[in-house]
């Protein structure tokens, strides 16, 4: 009688099981269906010299844009127009996006040399990693500046422009640290659950104006990014986030940076609401919000096992001048692949470009 039930079981669930696989593939055909085409559309992607921004930019040359990408380092712009240059139409323009004139000044030059913006990535940020003790006043400061207002800023720019066409694309490239946050992340997750915020609330309100607004929540990405993260407190703490923030950037699970690109250039053809990516970061999320407590318990036995404050000091180093502190062999074995991103991906001052770059990207993945 039992094994008779569970037969009945399993008969029912087959069709079931089948159904749900059907439903999946027909709402995939028709998010396809609906996919905007790119060509001949003008994209600014801010911070668009290296890293996922550079990659983002790759991305929307393949799809037929016309690319803008703004940065504050010349240098940068420099190596990154030469590695896009023979993929499309390229225009770079340095920029400070905490400096609201500056932003009204790339967005015009954008303007007057493509003709208009239709698609907007912001994806530039910051990331200052510390104990709480251990940041200082400042530090929250600039991760809201940079995470925040640099979001705000070039959106308020081209909204004229894309109100008065009634059409427009704005895609925000926030993170998951905008739905949870993190312990030694503090300052950088504010910043973002302020710009998910914001994103959020843009999308509501310029629908009416035929401006979609797409927020992007990705989890843990390899871009080569922790040699430009900031790091707060005394030396010896500096190292030690240093050393978890490199490996954890460096881990094969995390994102490759043009899986991510494309994932984020295709929400934003689908005018998707937001997107959260990988699916591990997506079910973190989910679990969030439903157990916010056990969330914040997991969090705080992860936090035991993270640098011990020791007090703030103004002094904020970039990861680029703490590696040396912490090569060894071991630490260069398990960070192989995040180094890889790093010569790919721009993010090093002696970044390879051309021949080289494609030759060491071609020897592991990257972010």
């Amino acid at each position: 009688m039992f094994g008779r039930t569970r037969t009945r079981e399993r008969r029912r669930a087959v069709p079931a099981a089948v159904g749900l696989g059907a439903g999946l593939i027909g709402l995939e055909a028709i998010q396809r269906l609906r996919e905007a085409d790119l060509t001949g559309q003008v994209a600014i992607v801010t911070g668009g010299s290296r890293g996922l921004g550079l990659e983002l930019a790759r991305e929307l040359l393949r799809q037929g844009c016309r690319v803008a990408i703004c940065a504050r380092d010349e240098a940068e712009l420099d190596r990154a127009q030469q590695d896009l240059a023979d993929n499309g139409d390229v225009l770079s323009v340095p920029c400070d996006l905490v400096d609201r004139a500056q932003v009204d000044r790339m967005v015009a030059e954008v303007t007057r040399h493509f003709g208009r913006v239709d698609l907007l990535v912001n994806n530039a940020g910051i990331i200052v990693v510390g104990p709480v003790a251990d940041v200082t006043h400042e530090a929250f400061e600039r991760a809201l500046a940079v995470d925040f207002w640099g979001v705000l800023n070039p959106t308020l720019a081209v909204l004229p422009q894309m109100r008065a066409r009634g059409s427009g694309r704005i895609v925000n490239i926030t993170s998951i640290g905008g739905r949870i946050s993190t312990p030694h992340l503090v300052p950088y997750n504010c910043a973002k659950f302020a710009a998910v915020g914001l994103s959020e609330g843009l999308r509501a309100e310029l629908a009416a104006d035929g401006i979609t607004v797409t927020t992007i929540l990705p989890g843990e990405m390899r871009t080569g990014s922790h040699l430009h993260a900031e790091f707060g407190g005394p030396q010896e703490t500096k190292t030690a986030e240093f050393r978890w923030f490199a490996v954890g950037a460096s881990l094969p699970v995390a994102v490759r940076a043009d899986r991510a690109a494309r994932t984020i250039v295709r929400a934003a053809r689908r005018g998707k609401a937001d997107h959260t990516f990988p699916p591990s970061a997506l079910v973190a999320t989910r679990l969030h919000g439903l157990f916010p407590g056990v969330t914040a318990n997991v969090l705080s036995l992860v936090n035991r096992l993270m640098p011990t404050p020791r007090g703030a000091t103004a002094d904020i180093a970039q990861g680029v001048e703490i590696e040396h502190q912490v090569r060894s062999p071991v630490f260069d074995a398990v960070t192989t692949l995040g180094r890889a991103a790093v010569r790919r991906f721009n993010q090093s001052p002696a970044a390879a470009t051309g021949a080289e770059a494609m030759t060491e990207a071609g020897t592991a993945d990257a972010r």
